[in-house]
This record gives C-alpha cells, sequence and structure tokens, in this order.
C-alpha cells in the first residue's frame, strides 16, 4: 500500500500543504492549469525559502495584484502585537481571509458551482467540495448561522479555493491508498477576533480538529490554520507515528515565517508499505478493504433522472456507481442501481438514493474487495504533461492508464484527438520504463 506521511511538527496551512506536494515531486504545471480552469483572476507564485536552514517550496496565491497575508502574521504572544485575526460574522476565518474589508464575498453554493464547472477530476471536485463543507460546517457551528449563510469574502474566498482545489488535485496526482499524519503542532499565543481575543487555535481550527491528537510546543504563532484542518480532517484517516515504510519521496512546504531554531515547514514522505515494500512469496499480493454495496430496484424513474441521480452519488463519495437491466414484477423493464462506497460515507449516500429517486427501499450489505497497489506517475509528451495511473502485483506492473481527465483536458485546448493524446501518453510512460 502506498503511503503519504505527514509529518505536522509545525503545524499545517493550505499553502505548505501544496509546497510539500510540488517539493515531493508534483509538477507546478498541474497547479497552474488547476488554478487557469477555476477562472477565478489568481495566479500562483511558487519559490525556494530557507526555514532555519531546510530548503523547501513556498507557495503564495496573487489575487489581483494582491499577495496573500501571511498566516502567522494573525498569531501575537502576550508580549507582542500583530496584525489584526478579524474573524466577522457570516465569514470564514482563516489565515487566507486578508484583514481589509471588502464588499462583496461568496458562499458555498457559488463555491461549489465554480469547483463543479472547472476542468478537473471528479475525484478531485468531490475531495475540494469536502473540504470546503467541512471549513463552511465549523465556521456555520461557531457563528449559529445556516451553513448556507457562510461566506468567505472576495479575497479570502479566491485564496481559500486556490489552495482547498490544488490540494484536492495534489492529493488524487499523488496517487497513495492512504494519508497518515502525525500529532499536529498547534502553535500558540492568542489571535484577535471580532468577538474578541482567543488562544491559539482558534475557534474553527478547534472545530475542525475534533478527534485528531494535537499539542503546542509553546511557539507564539498560529501553526494550524482553519484550511489546514479542513484539509487534513478530509483527508486524513489515521494519526500515528510515521509507519514502517520504504520511502520514495520527501517533499518540504514551507511557512510563512522563519522561526529561531524551529524549522517551518511541513515535511511529507512518500512510499510503500513495509508490507508491500517486501511483498515476495507468501506475501499477500493484494490490498484487503471492507467497503458497502448499495442497491435498490427502479421501474418507474425516468431515465434522465438516473444519469443525475449518478453524477450525484459520485460526487458525494461513491466510489463507483452503474446501473443492470432487469425485469421485475408485473414484466415491467426496470434497472438495478448499485453504489460501491466506504463504510462511513454508506448512510450520506443512500439519503441521496432516497432523496432522489422513487425506491422504497435500499439493501446494503459488506463485502471485502482485493485492490491492487497503485502509484500515479507524470510522463511529459509533445502535447504537455499527462498523469498515468500505475497498478502492480507483487511490486511487477500489471497495468497502467492514462488519466483521462488530463487527456480530455489537453485534446480540447490544442484541438486533437482525444484517442491521440492517450496513444502519445502511453507510449511517452513505455519510453520512460525502458530507461
Amino acid at each position: 500500500m502506498r503511503i503519504a506521511y505527514l509529518d505536522c511538527f509545525s503545524g499545517i496551512s493550505g499553502d505548505m500543504f501544496l509546497g510539500a506536494l510540488l517539493d515531493a515531486g508534483l509538477p507546478p504545471k498541474l497547479f497552474e492549469e488547476t488554478v487557469s480552469a477555476l477562472n477565478i483572476r489568481a495566479v500562483l507564485e511558487t519559490s525556494r525559502a530557507n526555514r532555519s536552514g531546510i530548503s523547501a517550496t513556498k507557495v503564495g496565491v496573487i489575487v489581483k495584484g494582491e499577495k496573500d497575508s501571511p498566516r502567522e502574521s494573525r498569531a501575537q504572544a502576550p508580549q507582542e502585537h500583530a496584525h489584526g485575526h478579524e474573524h466577522h460574522h457570516g465569514e470564514a476565518h482563516h489565515r487566507d481571509s486578508h484583514a481589509h474589508q471588502h464588499p462583496h464575498g461568496r458562499g458555498l453554493t457559488e463555491i461549489r458551482e465554480i469547483v463543479q464547472h472547472s476542468k478537473i477530476s471528479d475525484q478531485a471536485k468531490t475531495t475540494a467540495i469536502a473540504i470546503f463543507e467541512k471549513l463552511g460546517a465549523a465556521e456555520s457551528k461557531i457563528h449559529n448561522i445556516p451553513i448556507k449563510e457562510v461566506h468567505f469574502h472576495e479575497v479570502g474566498a479566491v485564496d481559500a479555493m486556490v489552495d482547498i482545489v490544488c490540494a484536492a488535485v495534489g492529493a488524487e496526482a499523488l496517487g497513495v491508498d492512504e494519508f497518515v499524519c502525525s500529532p499536529l503542532n498547534v502553535g500558540g499565543g492568542t489571535v484577535d477576533c471580532a468577538h474578541g481575543t482567543f488562544p491559539v487555535p482558534a475557534p474553527a481550527t478547534v472545530e475542525l480538529l475534533k478527534g485528531v491528537p494535537v499539542y503546542s510546543s509553546g511557539l507564539p504563532a498560529e501553526l494550524v490554520t482553519p484550511t489546514g484542518a479542513a484539509i487534513v480532517a478530509t483527508l486524513v484517516k489515521r494519526f500515528a507515528e510515521l509507519p514502517a515504510m520504504k520511502i520514495e519521496k520527501i517533499g518540504y512546504g514551507a511557512g510563512a515565517r522563519d522561526f529561531a531554531r524551529h524549522p517551518n515547514v511541513l515535511r511529507i514522505t512518500v512510499g510503500e508499505s513495509r508490507a508491500e515494500a517486501n511483498a515476495g512469496e507468501g506475501a499477500p499480493a493484494t490490498r484487503s478493504e471492507t467497503i458497502s454495496i448499495l442497491e435498490a430496484n427502479l421501474d418507474d424513474l425516468n431515465p434522465q433522472v438516473f444519469g443525475y441521480v449518478m453524477d450525484r452519488l459520485l460526487e458525494a463519495g461513491a466510489l463507483d456507481v452503474f446501473g443492470t437491466p432487469i425485469q421485475m414484477k408485473k414484466n415491467r423493464p426496470g434497472t438495478l442501481l448499485t453504489v460501491l462506497a466506504k463504510p462511513e460515507a454508506a448512510d450520506k449516500l443512500s439519503r441521496i438514493i432516497f432523496a432522489e429517486t422513487t425506491t422504497l427501499g435500499v439493501r446494503r450489505r459488506e463485502e471485502v474487495r482485493q485492490t491492487l497497489a497503485r502509484r500515479w506517475e507524470t510522463v511529459g509528451t509533445k502535447f504537455g504533461e499527462v498523469r498515468i495511473k500505475v497498478a502492480s502485483l507483487n511490486g511487477s506492473i500489471s497495468n497502467y492508464a492514462p488519466e483521462y481527465e488530463d487527456c480530455r483536458r489537453i485534446a480540447e485546448a490544442q484541438r486533437v484527438p482525444l484517442k491521440t493524446v492517450m496513444q502519445e501518453a502511453v507510449q511517452a510512460y513505455l519510453r520512460s520504463e525502458k530507461r
């Protein structure tokens, strides 16, 4: 199993996560194209930074010529002052929000629409929306307002979308089966909010970190931002010390400030778990996992609605959705709707089936499925870079395929046949394997 381990000894923010992904080998062009696909007048800026002697990748977001403010600048120790960390009622408060006042804001509905209409993969869309929904739910609870009334002010919304959508795209491109995280160093000191001064971590960050192991090293700075906490809460399912693994890649993402004797970086370590790395005679060739199977028989549903239901279920996190023609009672033709899901998502997906279809019942069972170890590799073609999904059995490559969304985007942009792009990507991958 391929693992990515997040070492949050200096916390985590959206820009630190992106920097670590780039430092671990993801191509900058992937994020540049993602930002361009959002069409929200933002530009990504990357550079090298030194944090207490550690070389790392620094990522910044420029919105209409204005650079995002440092996340740590809003934290202050009892003895020092910093820029105001203003958390306004009805606005998301995180390091991606500027202290300046902006008259316009974006709500979650508008943000969902922007993400859904962007040319990124369906999986990345689902992940990005899930991160935003966690952020919105935290704000909703803190301010005691409906989630639909939570708004991100103009610059903050753009900056947050860049961080969150790129995080979702990058997490998918990394091609890991699991994100594992260390306990999070949240920092110390205080933050100034619209409703008064709060100790670090900020209220929304605390809400997002429920059930997550945290600690403070005493450093007077806000080390975990709400955006960073939302990314962790969405991507990470397990918190532990560094797992036994064969290390392949390491990346460092830089925070905004350079603290004395404290490297302000997020480290990501990518590799195969020890069981996979040592796979051999007698070792398991595949990975086992339990999934939920949801089924419903439909005989009076408009076929147009069925396509919509499939899209909704996939957006909500279904692993797969498909329909099978069946013959029902009274000789009526029908469709068997089948949904594969992670057990924790089964209840949510069942509610969607009840709400969007005419069924009166959903069958549910648990099954074990075997999966091959998978990873992503990026190849360069004459049309641009394309990700290749590679599956392996006992360390030997058993299958490979170019990422459809990458190929489609290139085909549309350069007006070449999709099959030509896909063939070129496969040939580029085969050439790289022969080297």
